[in-house]
Order: structure tokens, then C-alpha cells, then sequence
């Protein structure tokens, strides 16, 4: 404390308001197969419908039961953590789309030319530009079908080819054609100084692009605005030499440019392993799982659309154009840090990974990354001179073909293509992958459930009834003292007697043997199965009993405390099962409940309905924690005790702490005994626990004493007839 040794005012501020926090009691874990969604990662799940776009729907073909009661407890509880196992076998579902080439003709203006050739018909120079797609259709429609044109005034820049720049850069129809460029005269290519390159919107075999010159209506004379350029090497006059080199250049032409198919391509995989993401037809007709379209848009823009049943989920802009702009940069290709929520992506070439070669440079040719392609450029032109060949002064054509490695690159625009080839994981060594490890970070399988953070207080594996996944679940419920876990005999199990045999380790049955009993405070044993009709494909199926055990906790809390017995016409009635797969009657509850027997019913009364008519622990020894509600109160006290008590941590070890602690969980522990959960209780934190030793020893002591209130199980009513000279207010 400081200590003030000048006349003054001063404040000193303590704090004293320590309380017990609040912890939910109702937060459940599920360990399960899914068909989608992140993989042995402690998931929160807040509604049904969360649950079902993080991890997909429940049906048949999946592997237990974990999607289909996760739906069934998230009607009473909003906080649930799925964890979805997977074993080795499972796989990515992935679609390879195809790149390509776009056509494209680099203009190289020349005004010398122009002014030597027809300067007479006057000083302005136009376009007319024609785009067809793969299929060859002509994308613009005007100008009687001839296609789009584009004036360039004279004299607006210091070359015509600047002018021709400047038109293109900002008088295209983006979405059918444009130019990759993004800067003044000589940013194309370093040192070629060409002046801007005309370029298709779709790339690939079969698309085209037509280039004429003209004015008005009548082609000029003076193409040297189009002097040609290979897009591919950066040389000028592509593909012709001598005396036809001068006629292209001198008299009017219509320039085509054919797109090419590149070698590599850009593999899409889902984020996830799983079948779930694999597109399909349902039997209704309606589209199911992911696909991708890729669209054009004009330059080196092309929109990824990732589709999710038939509709646009994510759009993603992108290009292989610039720093920080290229596709691997927007669409991720991990879990770490991840732009999409549905899928990865890999630049792939003859199917093996080529993502280190990032095309973070457009001015650079693919080369090597995308091989060689032929790149085709024709020309029609009218021959000035007639030759023997051609007498008639009509156009000839020239085809000019290369082999070099494409420019202007895009994907190639497609219909929706369906991820496919997705799997599970969930058809092989299913048992290791739902047990997992704790020896891996992070942590797999169920244990990812022991995780402070999360404060799950029931943990389950439905539809799951292998001994080792059950076996070790009940032991990280016992290791982290967190949560209980719930368990079943396996569906068609047989008899009660039967049903016994396996709680007691004494079973064969198929896909559900045990040969050792289950004998923990920290499980509950419920059985038999009900039937539920499911909504997602119209059938009634059998669901794993231990679903509504956890259900109905969920539900008591909500309607009393954790303290309360999750059982009974009040909290126990299920309302949505139709059937029990073996209708039990007084004989068989007896059979079940007592005699060392540890099963928790569920009975179908013939007015009450189906109801969950007990509420034991699978602990054998008689004691208060042979008793859910018992259990679940510990789980809640031992809980709020660590939380409240951490900040006294490395505080002096003397009564002042001591009177601290108590003052803490005194008020914590009458408020549930004012909440019925204990009838008794005290705290002792004094010298009588904190010995001298224990304080060398650096411990502090703290003793709890409570006495959980026990429920009335078995309801005794004694009837007494009297005859009539008897005084009953004696009795």
C-alpha cells in the first residue's frame, strides 16, 4: 500500500464483490459421423439449422447417429459441440476446371503509315471488334451484326497508339471484351512499348476474336491502328514477313484471334472431407451438395460462383492478374485463414500440384506452368496488286500459327460442375477414429471434448454401440470429472433380459457385444429404443434412447435445475417418439431398476404416453451418487468452485483468505440449497484444515460438506381402516 506522507484528499478503490459465476449445465457433446464440415474440432452448434449448413443432413448412409440426435437435443438446448470424427479413408470431394488462353490482338498504332496510306480519307481512325464464345456465338448484336465499334480521334495523344490505348482502356463492353493492362505505353511487355492488347472475354478452344479497321462504313486503307503484335512473344508483325507484312499493314483487314487450351488447370476441392459436398439429384428432383460456375466477365476477370443445392452460396471476383489479387490469394488453399467456407483451391498441372508457381506477374508468359500451345492468328486482306494467283483483287486469306506459351489467362467459362469423389470416413476402423488421440494437437476424435473452454456437462456418441467407444468415453468423463456420459445396449438388442446381460458385460450381440459391465457415477444407461419419424426423408427411424436421456436433461434444466431427476411425467415424458421397441411392464422396470441392474427405462404408459422412468447412475455401490441428479449436482458444484476460486490463487495463505473463500461459496451454496438441491451444507476454510504443514506445503485447504437432496423414487402410501370408536386425531 502506498503510503502518503503529504496533507491531502486521497481515494483508494477495493474491490469486494466477489460472487460465483454462472455456468451452464446444459451444453451437450456429440462425437459422430457427418457428411461435411470441420473434422475432429469441438464445433458449437447454436440451432437445427446451424447444424445442418456446418455439417449437413442426417441419412442412412452415415454412420451412426450423431447428425440425427444432435437435431433432437437442439430442440431443448441452444449449445451444443458436435465433433465430427473421420477416419484415414476419408477424402476431399473436387472438380477440376479447365484454363485457357483468351484470343487477343496488341494494337501498335503507327501514324507514319496511316499518314502514307489513305491520310486523305481523313484523321479518324475506328474499331469495329466482333467476340464469339466456345461456341462460336457472336456476342455483340448491334451495328446490323457487325459488331461493336469504337472511334480513336487524331491527335489526342503523342502517337496514335497512345489514342488506341486510351479507347480501349475505357471504351470496352467489359463483359465481352478488354484488355489485360494496367498501365502507360510500355507496361505490357517491359521494353516492347506496345500500346495495349484487345482480348476476348472467354478463353479456351473455340473462341475468337475478329478485329477490323474502318471508317464509317467503308474499311480503310490505313491499318498500321492495327499493326499486329504476337500476344504470346511480344513481336511484331506475328506470323508474316516480306511483301505480305506490307500489304497487312497498308490496306484494310479483318484480324481473327483463336484461344487455346492450356495444359494445367485449377483443381477446387471442398474445405472438408466428405460426401456431403459431392453434387447430385435427390429422387424429389431437387440438386443437392456443391457445384462451381465459372463466369466471364471482361480483362482478366472471371467470377468462381460456389453453388450449395442449386443456389449461389459464395461469389468470389478474381483473376490471375497481379500481386495479391491472384485466385490463390482469395480462395484458400488450407483451413488457416480461409476466405471460402465451402472450398480450397490448387493450380494443378497433368494433376500434380503446380501452387508454388503462382502467376503473381500477368506480363510474364505461363511457359513451362501451362506448356505450349498453338496460338492461331488469320487474316483476310485485299491484295493491292493482283498476282497470278489471284487476279481478281478479291481478299485473301493468311493463317499464321505459333506454338508458345499463352498470355491471357482465365478459366474457362462453365455451367455448374459438381464436386464429386467426396467420402466420409466413416466406412473403415470407425472405432479409432471416433476414440481419436489426446497425444496430437489438436486433439482428435472424443477427445477433443476435454477442452476447459467449452463446459460440456453431457457428452454422447449415438447410434454407436462398440464397448472401446463407449468404454473410453466414460473414462475422459471420469479423467476430466466434466461431464456424464450417456450410453445404450445396441437397437434390436432382444429381451429385457438381454438388455441386462449387456450392461453387465455378459452380451453377443451383433454390432453391440460387451463383455464388460459398465460400473461408473460418471454414465447412465438408457434403453430400450423409440421410433421417431424423420423429416429429411420421410421415414420412421429408430433412434438411440441415450438421445433422449440427454434430451430430457436439457429440457429439466430449462424447466427446474440440474439437480432435479431428468425423469418422470413432469420432465421425462417424451413427446415426439410413436413407439418403444419393447414395451416393458412393472416386472420388467423391477428387472431393469434393481438387483444390482442399472438400466434406465423408457415406458410406454398407456394414457401418460412414453416416458423415461428412471434416473440411475451405472454406479453398483449404493451411495447418493448411484443417482443422476446427484451426479449432475457435483458436476455443477465442482465447476463453479474452480471458477470462483481461481483469483485466490498465490494470494497470502491466512485467515483473511481463508474468511475470503467462504464468504465466496457460502451464498453460492444456500442459493441451491434455497433451490432444493442440497438440504444441508458447510464450508469449512481455517486452521482446523490448514495445518502448518500444509501451509509450507504452499496449500490452501477448504473443506465442503453438503447433503444432496435425494428424490422420491418409490412413493408409499399406507392406508389404515379404523372402526368407528376410534379416535383418528389420537393416531
Amino acid at each position: 500500500m502506498v503510503n502518503y506522507v503529504s496533507p491531502g484528499g486521497y481515494t483508494i478503490e477495493k474491490d469486494i464483490s466477489e460472487y460465483t459465476p454462472s455456468i451452464n449445465t446444459s451444453i451437450v457433446g456429440v462425437v459422430g459421423f457427418a457428411g461435411k464440415g470441420p473434422v475432429n474440432k469441438a464445433t458449437l452448434i447454436t440451432s437445427q439449422n446451424n447444424l445442418v449448413t456446418t455439417f449437413g443432413e442426417p441419412n442412412e448412409d452415415i454412420t451412426g447417429q450423431g447428425l440425427e440426435g444432435s437435431l433432437e437435443i437442439l430442440e431443448q438446448t441452444n449449445s451444443l459441440y458436435f465433433v465430427r470424427a473421420a477416419s484415414d479413408s476419408a477424402a476431399d470431394a473436387s472438380a477440376t476446371m479447365a484454363l485457357g488462353t483468351c484470343p487477343a490482338v496488341v494494337v501498335s498504332g503507327d501514324t507514319a503509315y496511316r499518314q502514307g496510306y489513305g491520310a486523305s480519307l481523313g484523321p479518324e481512325i475506328a474499331f469495329r471488334i466482333q467476340v464469339y464464345d466456345n461456341a462460336n456465338v457472336a456476342q455483340f448484336t448491334d451495328n446490323s451484326g457487325a459488331g461493336k465499334n469504337f472511334y480513336v480521334p487524331a491527335n489526342t495523344a503523342g502517337s496514335q497508339g497512345e489514342a488506341i490505348r486510351k479507347v480501349i482502356g475505357g471504351g470496352l463492353d467489359a463483359d465481352k471484351v478488354g484488355v489485360f493492362f494496367d498501365g502507360g505505353v510500355g507496361s505490357f511487355t517491359t521494353g516492347l512499348g506496345l500500346s495495349g492488347a484487345i482480348v476476348g472475354s472467354f478463353a479456351g478452344s473455340g473462341a475468337s476474336l475478329g478485329v477490323s479497321a474502318y471508317t464509317d462504313n467503308t474499311y480503310t486503307t490505313g491499318l498500321s491502328a492495327l499493326r499486329l503484335v504476337n500476344p504470346a512473344s511480344g513481336a511484331t508483325d506475328y506470323g508474316i514477313s516480306g511483301n505480305y507484312a506490307s500489304a497487312v499493314r497498308s490496306y484494310g483487314s479483318t484480324i481473327t484471334s483463336t484461344g487455346a487450351a492450356n495444359s494445367a488447370a485449377y483443381k477446387i476441392e471442398s474445405l472438408h472431407p466428405g460426401a456431403g459436398y459431392n453434387g447430385g439429384v435427390k429422387t424429389d428432383g431437387t440438386t443437392s451438395g456443391n457445384s462451381i460456375t465459372v463466369t466471364n466477365l471482361g480483362s482478366q476477370n472471371f467470377n468462381i460462383a460456389v453453388n450449395q443445392d442449386g443456389t449461389t452460396n459464395e461469389l468470389f471476383k478474381t483473376s490471375f492478374v497481379g500481386s495479391g489479387s491472384f485466385i490463390e490469394d482469395v480462395i484458400n488453399t488450407g483451413e488457416t485463414n480461409t476466405t471460402s467456407d465451402t472450398i480450397k483451391g490448387n493450380l494443378v498441372k497433368n494433376g500434380t500440384d503446380a501452387t508454388a508457381a503462382k502467376l503473381t506477374d500477368f506480363t510474364g508468359k505461363l511457359g513451362t506452368l501451362m506448356g505450349t500451345t498453338d496460338f492461331t492468328v488469320s487474316f483476310d486482306w485485299l491484295d493491292p496488286v493482283p498476282s497470278t494467283e489471284d487476279g481478281t483483287g478479291t481478299p485473301d486469306s493468311i493463317t499464321r500459327t505459333t506454338i508458345d506459351g499463352g498470355r491471357f489467362n482465365k478459366l474457362i467459362a462453365a455451367a455448374a460442375t459438381s464436386l464429386a469423389g467426396g467420402t466420409n470416413g466413416d466406412s473403415s476402423d470407425t472405432t479409432t477414429s471416433l476414440i481419436g488421440t489426446a497425444a496430437t494437437d489438436p486433439k482428435t476424435g472424443m477427445q477433443a471434448l476435454d477442452d476447459p473452454t467449452i463446459n460440456i456437462g453431457i457428452a454422447l456418441v449415438p447410434g454407436i454401440q462398440d464397448q472401446d467407444v463407449q468404454n473410453n468415453l466414460i473414462t475422459l468423463a471420469e479423467t476430466t470429472q466434466n461431464f456424464l456420459t450417456l450410453v445404450s445396449p445396441p437397437v434390436a438388442v432382444g429381451t429385457v433380459q438381454d438388455a441386462i446381460d449387456w450392461s453387465n458385460g455378459k452380451s453377443s450381440s451383433t454390432g453391440g457385444s460387451r463383455t464388460s459391465a459398465i460400473n461408473s457415477s460418471y454414465a447412465a444407461i438408457y434403453w430400450p429404443w423409440v421410433k421417431v419419424f424423420s423429416v429429411f426423408d420421410g421415414k420412421d427411424r429408430w433412434i438411440d434412447p441415450a438421445v433422449y436421456g440427454a434430451r430430457q436433461m436439457a429440457f429439466t434444466d430449462a424447466v427446474a435445475d440440474s439437480w432435479f431427476a431428468p425423469a418422470g411425467y413432469r420432465r421425462g415424458r417424451l413427446t415426439k417418439p410413436t413407439e418403444v421397441e419393447v414395451k416393458l411392464n412393472q416386472g420388467d422396470r423391477d428387472s431393469l431398476y434393481s438387483g444390482g441392474n442399472v438400466v434406465n427405462p423408457i415406458v410406454s404408459f398407456p394414457q401418460q404416453g412414453i416416458t423415461i422412468f428412471g434416473q440411475r447412475t451405472t454406479q453398483r455401490s449404493p451411495s447418493a451418487l448411484d443417482r443422476i441428479n446427484v451426479r449432475r449436482l457435483m458436476i455443477y458444484i465442482r465447476k463453479v468452485i474452480l471458477a470462483a476460486t481461481q483469483r485466490f490463487v498465490f494470494e497470502p495463505n491466512d485467515e483473511f483468505t481463508w474468511a475470503q473463500i467462504e464468504g465466496v461459496l457460502n451464498p453460492f451454496l444456500d442459493d441451491i440449497r434455497r433451490r432444493r438441491g442440497i438440504t444441508e451444507f458447510r464450508v469449512v476454510c481455517d486452521e482446523t484444515v490448514n495445518t502448518p504443514l500444509r501451509i509450507d506445503r504452499n496449500e490452501l485447504w477448504t473443506k465442503v460438506l453438503v447433503k444432496p437432496t435425494k428424490t422420491a423414487e418409490i412413493l408409499i402410501f399406507e392406508i389404515n381402516l379404523t372402526n368407528q370408536s376410534a379416535q383418528l386425531g389420537s393416531l
